[in-house]
């Protein structure tokens, strides 16, 4: 029987792992990467960009980090994790499947049938990856190539694997006569910056007054590598809406040391029993205690967070299970406390001919550029991929999650990985990797299309209980990664329990290598 075909749209992180698991199970996977190298967003971002997780957490489980890396390094550089995802991508063959600058304009699903998907009572009308009849045909269009014509490749199933930092920037509205056209100086999005090289970015702020919009990990990043490079004759202003905890590297490593099943017993699940929810009404002062600790110890050892009305008013645990959690530069208030970082905290503001007019201030922010690191349309940018606009429907008209965190129930023949966000998404994007290449060679089928529907029902609601107006249909599992992997185990029939003996499988934090035999072929 003729083998099927397997799209990747994307060579990130996602998208190596989904072509190694469906190469393992004797797929020929095709995958489209619309740049010219592997490694998505850690090929195009700035100069002193480190990891946020602990490189024993953000690692393959069947390829180590090099020893020259792991002996002096807790986070890496982005340029070390560059060169261990080409090690990765040259070790399993994966370059020889990617076909670079070869940028994905559209996806459209066809079958000769013309059933109508929301009559199906399973995924794609047999619950299985593939259709007798349906197809895929991804439109790709050869960048730095404008005489050659669009090309149509036909596929059996589309793996989406194209991320949510990058492509599509997300830069608020303002009202007329009060946006960047007002201003005289330049405007452009945290996406830009990184695309400059070294040498390009330096020359482009030098001697420059800087401001940088918003207070996530890449306007932090950006607003202490902007200070550090022009010192306090040329101070870099970090302008903000609303304050989050800014966690020290220290702390975070500690945080994931104790990511284990008995931190998760302390939360509630979607779906789960009388004694399950006895058990963790019963240990949630535990968690709550914790996190309180957290609290006071950042306040303690960061007295500058309240000078500058850097205390959030939402409590720590919110921010982890929102995914906002975000760890502090080097040195950050080190350039706080000299002059070179100024914190400002401003619900809104606009834009003047020599700066930005701040809510509540009477002065001008004089500036000469105005960089936005105010996050990407992730939704927008999956949305885009399809010509259908039912699929496209299916993605903004539904704000559950998606089933295993890579599945909608409506989308036939595709997946899509690399989109939830996660403490390392090289871990949980991984063994949601394994599981999909175990589900396209027909290791087990998916359930009836109401059973997944209501699953993500479920997960929405268990985590709205903690968050509330924080959530965020791409983290519902930040704090239930271990159940999450329990189940994507039991779906392909393997042991959820992955330690040798009841103390490290209660105690012990779980991590990639604890997953790395579960696709051996049987």
């Amino acid at each position: 029987m003729e083998k099927k075909r397997i799209g990747i749209v994307g060579a990130g992180i996602s998208g190596l792992l989904a072509c190694k698991y469906a190469m393992e199970k004797g797929f020929n996977p095709i995958v489209f990467e619309a740049r010219n190298s592997i490694g998505g967003v850690w090929s195009q971002t700035i100069e002193s960009t480190k990891l946020q997780t602990p490189l024993s957490y953000y690692r393959f489980s069947d390829f180590p980090w090099p020893p020259s890396v792991t002996q002096t390094e807790t986070f890496p550089n982005h340029n070390q994790v560059m060169e261990y995802l080409q090690a990765y991508a040259l070790h399993f063959n994966i370059l020889r499947q990617i076909r670079f600058t070869s940028t994905v304009i559209g996806i459209e699903y066809f079958s000769p049938s013309n059933e109508d998907s929301t009559s199906w009572d399973l995924w794609g009308g047999n619950g299985e990856p593939f259709s007798a009849n349906g197809k895929w045909n991804i439109t790709v269009k050869v960048t730095g190539h404008p005489l050659v014509m669009n090309q149509v490749y036909e596929v059996d199933f589309v793996i989406l694997c194209i991320g949510k930092y990058s492509d599509l920037p997300n830069i608020p509205d303002f009202p007329m006569n009060r946006g960047p056209e007002m201003f005289d100086g330049k405007v452009l999005h945290s996406m830009e910056y990184a695309a400059m090289a070294g040498d390009e970015a330096s020359e482009f702020i030098k001697e420059k007054r800087v401001t940088v919009i918003g207070l996530r990990k890449s306007a932090v990043d950006v607003a202490a590598e902007v200070a550090t490079k022009n010192g306090v004759g040329h101070p870099c202003s970090l302008v903000f809406r609303r304050a989050h905890w800014l966690v020290p590297e220290h702390l975070n490593k500690f945080t994931f040391r104790n990511l284990n099943r008995f931190s998760q017993l302390m939360m509630h699940r979607p779906g789960e029993g009388f004694f399950q929810c006895l058990l963790a009404f019963l240990l949630s002062p535990l968690l709550w205690m914790f996190t309180k600790m957290v609290e006071m110890y950042l306040k303690w050892t960061c007295p500058l967070i309240k000078k500058y009305n850097m205390v959030p008013d939402h409590p720590f645990l919110k921010q982890i299970v929102s995914c906002m959690s975000l760890v502090l530069p080097p040195n950050f208030y080190d350039r706080v406390r000299e002059g070179s970082l100024i914190l400002k905290k401003s619900q809104s503001f606009s834009f003047c001919k020599n700066g930005l007019v701040l809510d509540g201030e009477d002065s001008v922010l004089e500036t000469d550029i105005v960089i936005f690191a105010t996050g990407y349309k992730s939704d927008e940018k999956i949305t885009n991929i399809f010509t259908s606009t039912f699929f496209r429907n299916c993605i903004t008209q539904s704000s559950a999650p998606f089933y295993r965190e890579c599945i909608h129930p409506r989308i036939p023949q595709l997946a899509i990985l690399g989109y939830p966000d996660s403490a390392s998404v090289l871990y949980t994007t991984e063994v949601k990797s394994i599981w999909l290449a175990h589900f396209l060679a027909g290791k087990f089928k998916l359930p009836p299309v109401k059973e997944m529907e209501d699953d993500v029902t479920k997960w929405k609601k268990c985590i709205k209980r903690f968050v509330g107006d924080g959530y965020k249909r791409s983290c519902v599992s930040v704090l239930l990664q271990i159940h999450v992997n329990d189940e994507l185990c039991r779906d392909m029939g393997c042991n959820p329990k992955r330690k040798r003996w009841f103390l490290p499988e209660m105690f012990a934090a779980y991590d990639p290598t604890d997953y790395a035999n579960l696709t051996r072929p049987s």
